[in-house]
């Protein structure tokens, strides 16, 4: 196979040699020509003169990974090029699901596709399941293998088999890949411990504590109730080696090209084995520099565009999302800012959203939200938000100091009163969720809990009180409404569209004892799943019935394209959030009332935005803005847009 001078014009006469087929050659050639000089610019600007090296072993890699991608993803990337908004359309909804908690196996999981198929997803997110390493691994992400699955799921050719169904059906697949680290037991590891000077330039190793001493007057604990510190003495190594999570978790010296490469061509195994969407996990952690808290520095960005460029190379139906929980003006850099501008990642969480949507509905007060969701820039347009009411992890109460001062708010007090809520300590609570990674030195206390249990269905089915059971109802069902209609990919995650309560008995299992966040990751009852969508009537069937109606009406919603982005519009209700959303067919407006109390709502706020009359595409009403106020129920979510 012929080498490229990378210095050279990328056209098609530099890689023609490497193909036998002369429409192949043009293809990889034109993508070469498009996103080599985006590959070279990042890689210059992150290793200088290291490139020339490292862009032929990259040619080379994306050389055999085009060679070898199977033919139906090649059709599916040239599908993908002539629709690249495929991840921005009305009808992408995403399920989020551990695999073995949701049907025990990949083979479990392709037989309960009809299920998700019927519920409307488009996108499906398996967490972690490449191999980890055995024991405690933090949820699957301390990988020891990414070219293997966790022997309980299956095989590769399980997973590949699990994709190629999901594809048929119009269902993106979705895994994890971690980014910053690897377990101890990676075989990069294990060679670095053997004294490989290779493998030992994988990591960050220091021989004594003046250099990890340095970082930790800038760094933060990310979890310091199990993992304090940042840096784990080694006896094999002879030294300290940076864990930013874990002591079992090595960081990975992403200065060092080698690991870029190695990079490169896992995505691109992953990407040939079906995975069209890849949760680069920890994105924000990648880059160390002495004196900062090692976050979100820019090199993280050029690292980023040089894999996406890699990736549009070899396999343009592959996206990228973003797990950076960060704040709002360094969250824009991960879907690109100036020369990165739309270039850089798909997709990235709106983890503001999700904050939001529980504060409000605590404080049933909507200015903070108003003023939160001000704070973000403009994202560009051909990238789109993961939104979700709950995920995985627990909720952090990433709520800036700035933002609740503009609105008469202490930021720690606020914060304080948040994780009081919702473990149920404050008077009148509805919320059963529990504390997770109390810092005594900052206050900060994260909580646990499933969606359905930090509403007030738990509570309010242990009391036996109707009233309070409507009402947690239909606060499931809001919290839902507002991230279905905002706008890019609604993300539900596992059990939500049943309402599963927290599950009593996670502490069973002795790997997740200490650990809480398992209290919302129960496992899937597939009999229970059957009764609750056979029984609109119960509470949980009225949040299943109450979601697929939602999801339905967003699938018919054009004005939900992501391109479009929604920002609040002042209200004269503090109980009620306005989102506006301005597309070419008309403006979609959100109302939201975040109050258990009726509101009779100023008729002349909708008119504004809207004109005299209105139709709401969730319950298929019309109205007439007139003098007579409109009157939201409690919870009650409208879509509007001016009636023809």
């Amino acid at each position: 196979m012929a080498q490229v001078d990378p210095l050279l014009p990328l056209d098609a006469g530099a890689v023609r040699h490497a193909f036998d087929d002369d429409r192949e050659a043009d293809t990889f050639a034109l993508r070469l020509k498009r996103y080599g000089p985006e590959l070279q610019e990042s890689l210059r600007a992150v290793y200088g003169d290291q490139i020339g090296a490292l862009l032929p072993e990259l040619l080379e890699v994306m050389l055999h990974a085009f060679h070898t991608r199977p033919a139906d993803l090649k059709r599916l990337d040239e599908a993908r090029l002539l629709r690249p908004d495929w991840l921005q359309q009305p009808d992408m909804v995403g399920y989020v699901a551990y695999a073995d908690r949701f049907a025990g196996t990949l083979r479990g999981v392709q037989d309960h596709v009809p299920y998700l198929e019927g519920l409307g997803i488009k996108y499906l997110h398996l967490m972690p399941l490449l191999r980890p390493r055995d024991g405690e691994n933090d949820g699957g992400y301390a990988v020891a293998d990414y070219r293997a699955v966790r022997p309980d799921l299956g095989s590769m050719d399980d997973l590949s088999a699990l994709a190629a169904d999901l594809r048929g059906r119009g269902i993106s697949l979705v895994l994890d890949l971690v980014l910053n680290h690897v377990a101890q037991e990676h075989d990069w590891a294990q060679q670095a411990r053997a004294g490989d000077p290779i493998y030992r330039d994988y990591f960050h190793l220091f021989p004594d504590r003046s250099g990890p001493d340095q970082y930790e007057r800038t760094l933060p604990e990310i979890f310091p109730d199990f993992a304090p510190g940042n840096f784990t003495w080694n006896d094999e190594v002879e030294g300290w080696v940076w864990t930013t999570f874990n002591t079992y978790q090595w960081d990975l010296n992403w200065s060092n090209p080698a690991v870029l490469r190695e990079f490169v061509e896992i995505i691109l195994y992953l990407a040939n084995r079906g995975v069209e969407v890849f949760r680069l996990d920890a994105i924000a952690f990648l880059w160390k520099r002495p004196g900062t808290d090692c976050q979100n520095q820019p090199e993280v960005h050029h690292l980023t565009r040089a894999l996406r460029a890699c990736a549009r190379i070899v396999a343009p139906a592959v996206a990228f999302k973003a797990e950076a929980i960060v704040a709002p003006a360094e969250l824009i850099h991960y879907l690109g800012t100036r020369d990165h501008h739309g270039r850089v990642s798909d997709m990235a969480y709106h983890n503001s959203l999700m904050v939001q949507l529980w504060s409000s509905l605590a404080s049933r007060n909507v200015r903070l939200f108003e003023e939160a969701l001000r704070a973000f820039p403009p994202k560009p347009t051909n990238t789109t938000w993961g939104m979700y009411v709950r995920c995985h992890d627990d909720i952090g109460w990433a709520v800036s100091d700035e933002d609740a001062a503009r609105v008469g708010l202490s930021g720690p007090g606020h914060r304080h009163f948040l994780s009081d809520f919702y473990s149920g300590e404050f008077p009148g609570s509805f919320a059963r969720g529990l504390v997770f990674q109390h810092n005594p030195q900052t206050g900060d206390r994260r909580i646990s809990g499933s969606c359905a249990s930090l509403a007030g269905l738990e509570a309010a089915l242990d009391a036996g009180d109707p009233r309070q059971t409507d009402l947690a109802v239909r606060r499931i069902l809001l919290l839902h409404a507002v991230t279905l209609g905002f706008g890019g990919v609604p993300l539900l995650y596992m059990g939500d569209e049943l309402a599963l309560l927290n599950d009593p008995d996670y502490g069973d299992t002795p790997e997740h004892a200490l650990d809480n966040r398992w209290v919302h990751r129960p496992r899937m009852d597939w009999v229970r799943a059957q009764e609750v969508m056979a029984d609109p009537s119960t509470p949980h069937g009225r949040v299943n019935a109450g979601l697929r109606h939602l999801i339905a009406a967003r699938r018919g919603l054009a004005h939900l394209h992501a391109s479009v982005e929604s920002r609040p519009v002042d209200s004269p209700d503090p109980c009620v959030l306005l989102l506006r959303r301005d597309h070419p067919q008309g403006v979609l407006l959100g109302v939201y009332n975040f109050s258990e109390h009726t509101i009779n709502f100023p008729a002349w706020a909708l008119r504004d935005q809207l004109g005299p009359q209105a139709l709401d595409h969730l319950a298929g009403s019309a109205f007439t803005f007139g003098h007579a106020p409109v009157v939201l129920d409690p919870y009650r979510a409208l879509w509007l847009t001016a009636a023809p």
